[in-house]
């Protein structure tokens, strides 16, 4: 990964640690003509980068007026693309256990797709610049709900915010890895498996032993 992931992990533990706070940020500005010409973008950014300059050329002359406050808008409104397209696919979703459909958001939001990679690690890089840290935790605070959301959780209170705050952990590491290995679909696959099943066997010990009095229990499923 062409990236120092120390300021990658710094950031995702910054993301990680604003869920404790249980509000999530407004929801961004959303239409036709931006989602248009943030998939026309998406499937060159992973080569050509996120500019404005992509954006004309791939979205006419005067795309760059859909994105007024610049690229880093740009990248946080095609997080927000990809999450409401991931909440989408899962709508019809028979499964029944709530882990194996958190498994199932997971793998939807972060596929074996080399152009959607790439695209992201180009993101990462709009993100972790000197404007950018902010929307990704806007932007990583709309996926973890998002992710929640697709898999039909209603949990509400205390136990809303330690959801999301187990699942912040958790993406964090599925991210990672899959930004450095993800066109290993069985390895990602075997990976995502391992992080829920450690969090389903912390869940398990603090049900089995107790918890502290207003401290729920991490609830995968």
């Amino acid at each position: 990964m062409s990236m120092l992931p120390g300021k990658m992990e710094q950031a995702l533990s910054l993301a990680v640690a604003t869920l404790a706070a249980g509000v999530m940020p407004a929801p961004m500005e959303r239409d036709a003509d931006r989602d248009t010409a943030l998939r026309k973008l998406a499937s060159v950014a992973g080569e050509r980068g996120w500019s404005m300059a992509t954006l004309r050329s791939v979205a006419g002359a005067d795309a760059d007026l859909l994105f007024p406050a610049g690229v880093v808008e740009m990248v946080e409104a095609w997080s927000d693309l990809c999450d409401r397209a991931m909440v989408d696919a899962m709508q019809d979703t028979q499964e029944p256990r709530l882990s194996q459909r958190v498994r199932q958001a997971i793998l939807l939001r972060l596929p074996p797709d080399e152009q959607r990679r790439t695209a992201a690690l180009r993101g990462m890089r709009v993100f972790l610049s000197c404007g950018g840290q902010k929307a990704f935790r806007r932007a990583w605070l709309r996926t973890v709900n998002a992710i929640w959301q697709a898999a039909q959780d209603d949990a509400t209170g205390l136990t809303y915010v330690s959801k999301r705050l187990t699942l912040g952990g958790l993406y964090a590491s599925v991210f990672l890895f899959w930004l450095s290995r993800g066109q290993d679909e069985a390895a990602f696959e075997a990976f995502v498996d391992r992080r829920l099943a450690d969090v389903l066997r912390i869940g398990r010990l603090k049900a089995r032993f107790g918890v502290q009095a207003g401290t729920p229990a991490p609830a995968a499923g």
